[in-house]
């Protein structure tokens, strides 16, 4: 089912497919095979989960890497109409997927009822960058993991 909605976002120029509710497709679920996230007005806002939503492992871990920063964090409906009049109002700074193998991934065009919404590319203190580096700088050890998210394992 998801080959050729993509295939058509493809030929239009596009990368991947921010998807909606298969109901009334009027709420955004993923875009591409990642959970999306949105910073309006300041705020690191995203889906909440539902049966459509992946709970994803990276989706947690910024969310939880967000409050730890003090930044406020909603997870909640978020309409098309919303992400469109947030365009149109300024008010939204970042947008990125974030999944197991591209851990955030910048979003730079949302095309919404025959526009397109360009997204300025991230500066290095924009969030999805500083989260970035810091989940990769844990992963490696040269930050400390204070989550506990690491695991040694042996071999032998």
């Amino acid at each position: 089912g998801a080959y050729y909605p993509t295939k058509i976002a493809v030929q239009e120029g596009y990368d991947q497919i921010l998807w909606t509710d298969g109901k009334e497709h009027k709420y955004i679920d993923e875009v591409g095979m990642m959970n999306v996230m949105f910073m309006i007005d300041g705020v690191l806002t995203t889906p909440s989960l539902n049966s459509a939503i992946l709970d994803g492992i990276t989706r947690d871990s910024i969310l939880t890497i967000a409050r730890d920063m003090g930044r406020p964090v909603e997870e909640r409906r978020i309409t098309v109409d919303e992400i469109e009049q947030g365009f149109k109002a300024g008010k939204i700074t970042e947008v990125f997927g974030a999944g197991t193998a591209a851990v955030v991934a910048p979003v730079s065009t949302i095309h919404i009822n025959g526009t397109d919404y360009t997204i300025a590319e991230p500066k290095a203190d924009s969030f999805q960058l500083t989260v970035k580096q810091l989940l990769h700088d844990m992963r490696l050890g040269t930050k400390p993991d204070t989550y506990n998210w690491n695991h040694v394992i042996k071999m032998s």
